[in-house]
């Protein structure tokens, strides 16, 4: 049972049209929040959905008998978590347009899955490969977000 609420983010799975991008939508109103109150919250949130993901994907996939369910979004919250916690990292203020390009950032890399991410996606068994290619693709906008504030000025 709370592998299934874990796995679905609480429900945000369910809905329709596009769970993944409601799972990351979902995660980045959290993220926003646990960025406010510290970001060491919204770095220890990213690390144990990473790892607690694992652990409810693979009981879910065991229970449903399928491999990286539609509903099952809890790769989305770790990743866009990775991808928000990359924002502070550098130094950057929480905005609007900050939390913004973090999520359009991370669904370009979680849909289009190139290289590592798309191999991930396809050969990774269980949860673990369930999670990994999210935390890939939170990982890459991450690196892009990080690039462009240090370098770029931007946000």
């Amino acid at each position: 049972m709370l592998a299934t609420l874990i796995a679905l983010w609480f429900g945000a799975g369910l809905l329709r049209p596009a769970p993944g991008t409601w799972g990351s939508l979902a995660a980045l109103a959290i993220g926003c929040g646990l960025w406010a109150i510290n970001p060491l919250a919204l770095y220890l949130a990213a690390a144990l959905a990473a790892v607690g993901g694992v652990w409810a994907a693979d009981a879910y996939e065991r229970g449903a008998g399928r491999h990286d369910a539609p509903e099952v979004v809890i790769d989305e919250v770790a990743g866009q978590w990775i991808a928000l916690a990359a924002l502070p990292l550098a130094g950057a203020a929480l905005t609007l347009q900050g939390a913004a390009a973090a999520f359009l950032l991370f669904r370009l890399f979680d849909i289009w899955k190139p290289g590592p991410i798309g191999w991930a996606d396809r050969r990774l068994p269980g949860g673990f490969g369930v999670m990994v290619d999210d935390l890939l693709a939170g990982a890459a906008a991450g690196a892009i977000l990080w690039a462009l504030v240090e370098f770029g000025g931007l946000l």
